[in-house]
């Protein structure tokens, strides 16, 4: 079992940046493929991020590569998402997933965070 925790999240102007974190318990957390999506008001969940089980060559959507970069700290067992160049666009809850395959469909990860709020004002 594992229980995810996101925090980080705020209100920022368009071109700012926000770092999220997502900390894990249980001690499995070095074998899950964590991944960050997002879900704006009446739209569904969306992939942003996936990291390996061993930290190695991330996977993102095309709408935050080169302004988005995860990473994972396994002695503090937590996942980062740190967001530059942040576009209204972004807005959007922000969750954190695990799971045991390296997939981007949310129906693929077992566990969920509750989110955290991020809004860019224009």
């Amino acid at each position: 079992q594992v229980q995810l925790a996101e925090s980080g999240g705020g209100l920022v102007q368009t071109g700012g940046s926000l770092t999220l974190s997502c900390a894990a318990s249980g001690r499995t957390f070095s074998g899950y493929t964590m991944a960050w999506f997002r879900q704006a008001p009446g739209n569904e969940r969306q992939f942003v991020a996936r990291i390996t089980t061993t930290g190695g060559t991330p996977y993102y959507a095309n709408s935050v590569k080169g302004r988005f970069a995860i990473s994972r700290d396994y002695a503090k067992n937590t996942v980062y998402l740190q967001m530059n160049s942040l576009k209204p666009e972004d807005t959007a809850v922000y969750y954190c997933g695990a799971g045991s395959r390296w997939e981007s469909r949310p129906d693929q990860y077992d566990y969920w965070g509750q989110g955290t709020q991020v809004t860019v004002s224009s």
